[in-house]
């Protein structure tokens, strides 16, 4: 009889090191990677504003053009971080412009009308800053009400207080001027300074934006903290099930908010003397639209602090850019509602694209 060979068994070969033997477990390449960061796509917008503004207005190629447009940035960026922050928790605040003003109000008022250094007007104003994020978040957590109907009415609150306590205090619709008051030179410096880099002004709010904006960064990514606040704006329920105390989390967002306010609302009294009771309103809407645009979702959970620095420049590139273009400034609101629907847009697709085997 003929014995029949069997057919010889060969083993497969092992993969080799840094090779995936399974495609669902095969690493995405760097680039799908690095679009599903949120503030990719927001910095490839900033840079392309600027590129546009660059060609179109030479004006911008210049130091103290661009200084001017980064100081513009600053006052919008230092706002639009702690109110990110707040989008990434799950919330968003509708009083935050006015807010400003209550501060800058409550500032200049406590000082001159009581005659006292400007200092404790500063004082009491970040109290009364810090106050009203408390009771945001309070009314918030206690009531379960969502942060539109809650902030929609603190939003009205002051305004209305704004208008009729200044009135009512100084008979009219601004506030006394301050600068010679004690205490003014060293608030000034502190607020709203400027120093001098190659012969060019730069303001010193440039300067707290990008601290703000690395202080932001570090206690996302590197806190407890900044684990709770993608916690809570992800899923409450469950954050608070894994021991997430959500009722801290919350309230002291809101008053991040209101510190916010506070130290724009303190540079815009110490730079021009002054305050406006009626000014603020409709900032709110420009502070969220450069956390939107920054890659911060309104559903919560997502985002970053970086995005909203991109987003806040973009605004400042548009504002100051079309004024050096020499084009009609009324064109503004519509070159933010074109910039907010494409940033939108252009986030749900990085999304779609990261995710996306």
């Amino acid at each position: 009889m003929t014995q029949q060979a069997e057919p010889a068994v060969t083993t497969p070969p092992a993969p080799g090191p840094g090779k995936e033997s399974d495609g669902r477990t095969r690493e995405r390449p760097l680039a799908l990677r690095l679009l599903a960061r949120p503030e990719v796509g927001v910095f490839l917008g900033a840079v392309a504003v600027l590129i546009f503004f660059l060609i179109t207005a030479p004006a911008v190629r210049d130091g103290s053009s661009m200084a001017n447009i980064l100081y513009q940035s600053s006052t919008i960026g230092i706002m639009a971080l702690p109110v990110a922050l707040l989008m990434i928790g799950g919330e968003f605040d509708l009083s935050a412009g006015v807010a400003v003003v209550t501060s800058a109000l409550t500032a200049s008022m406590t000082a001159y009308q009581l005659s006292m250094n400007v200092w404790v007007g500063v004082i009491v104003a970040l109290i009364v800053s810090l106050a009203i994020g408390l009771f945001n978040g309070w009314l918030l957590v206690k009531t379960g009400l969502p942060s539109f109907l809650v902030t929609l009415g603190t939003f009205l609150i002051l305004q209305g207080v704004n208008l009729a306590v200044t009135k009512l205090i100084t008979g009219n619709v601004a506030t006394d001027d301050i600068s010679d008051m004690d205490g003014f030179d060293q608030a000034k410096a502190l607020f709203a300074s400027s120093f001098e880099v190659g012969g060019v002004t730069v303001k010193i709010t440039i300067v707290w934006w990008l601290v703000f904006a690395a202080l932001a960064t570090w206690v996302l990514l590197r806190t407890k903290y900044g684990n709770w606040i993608f916690a809570v704006g992800g899923n409450k329920g469950s954050a608070r099930a894994v021991g997430v105390p959500v009722t801290f989390t919350k309230i002291s967002l809101f008053m991040l908010v209101g510190f916010g306010a506070w130290f724009v609302g303190m540079h815009n009294l110490f730079s021009f003397n002054t305050v406006q009771s009626g000014e603020g309103v409709g900032q709110e809407l420009i502070y969220i639209a450069a956390a939107v645009i920054g890659g911060c979702l309104l559903t919560g959970g997502a985002g970053s602090a970086i995005g909203p620095v991109f987003g806040a420049f973009m605004f400042g590139m548009v504002q100051q850019g079309i004024v050096y273009a020499g084009w009609n400034p009324d064109w503004f609101k519509a070159f933010l509602g074109v910039m907010l629907l494409g940033a939108v847009l252009i986030n749900l697709w990085v999304q779609r694209t990261a995710t996306r085997r």
